[in-house]
């Protein structure tokens, strides 16, 4: 089964602190017993003004199941901030939320239903943006049969979806499709979003922040590669490296499943850190470039 590169949250600073804020929301709010008043509804928005349960959706899932697929996907989609780096990554975070939560208010608007919690709370939005880059950019690496049915390596991240999508049926429905509505904009390029970065402080703040992460390991920084989300082929790459010089470390295990991850072959990948003294970001342009010839 694919991962997301190296175990833990290492280069993914900006993923586990919404993971942690998302399980703290979700935590808080059902010791409470209030998960069923967290899902918004017409009445919601458009008649008592609870604008709090637009920033609480974002965050607090409605369910104990939801939670668990949902901080499972959140997890595996660490792999696009490691790809184009923190900074990046914290736009679209905010991007597929506040793009998502207007589609879902516009359906509300449309459906009018003044008494039942329509959609369900959870961070829909960007987990279902997110499956728009996975569908694209993340590469089938094995395929396998059971029972006469074909299945990859990707099968276990889809079905894990379709779980959360059906979750709530409707109420979980809808933000899912929003989401990817979010994403399939992003992925357009929708008002150049794809080129917005914040200020460099917003995003090392994630960084600095000292949560616990269990499994993680120390790995190169990561830094933006691209202006955008690129393809990656897996496919060997043609080019000859010259021969490490003894002072040249052998690269760590950890950078290069960061590159694998990325699609990258395993010993190309070797051989790009090799010939980029360890650089994962010099490395990761020297895959690209060889793969465009």
């Amino acid at each position: 089964m694919i991962n997301g590169g190296p175990s833990g949250f290492s280069n993914a600073p900006v993923t586990r602190t919404f993971v942690i804020a998302s399980a703290i929301f979700t935590v808080f709010f059902g010791i409470q017993g209030r998960f069923n008043k967290l899902g918004l509804s017409y009445e919601d928005i458009f008649k008592n003004f609870r604008l709090w349960k637009l920033i609480v959706s974002g965050f607090a899932f409605s369910s104990a199941p939801e939670l668990m697929f949902g901080l499972y996907l959140l997890y595996y989609f660490r792999v696009f901030e490691r790809q184009i780096g923190s900074n990046k990554y914290s736009v679209f975070i905010l991007f597929s939320i506040m793009v998502s939560l207007l589609f879902e208010v516009l359906a509300l608007a449309l459906l009018k239903d003044p008494a039942t919690n329509l959609l369900t709370s959870g961070p829909y939005g960007l987990i279902f943006a997110s499956f728009v880059p996975f569908f694209f950019d993340i590469p089938v690496s094995t395929r396998f049969h059971v029972f006469g049915v074909r299945f990859s390596d990707k099968s276990f991240i889809y079905l894990a979806g379709l779980q959360l999508l059906l979750s709530s049926w409707k109420r979980s429905l809808l933000p899912g499709l929003c989401g990817i509505l979010a994403g399939s904009l992003y992925r357009l390029n929708f008002l150049c979003i794809r080129k917005a970065k914040f200020p460099e402080f917003v995003a090392s703040f994630f960084s600095r922040l000292s949560w616990p992460s269990v499994g993680s390991s120390p790995a190169a920084p990561s830094r933006n590669v691209v202006g955008s989300v690129p393809s990656y082929t897996g496919h060997q790459v043609e080019r000859s490296y010259p021969s490490p010089a003894p002072s040249i470390i052998e690269p760590p295990e950890d950078s290069i499943a960061i590159l694998v991850s990325m699609g990258f072959d395993q010993n190309s990948a070797r051989q790009a850190l090799v010939q980029a003294r360890n650089d994962i970001n010099a490395a990761t342009n020297i895959l690209l470039e060889a793969q465009s010839h």
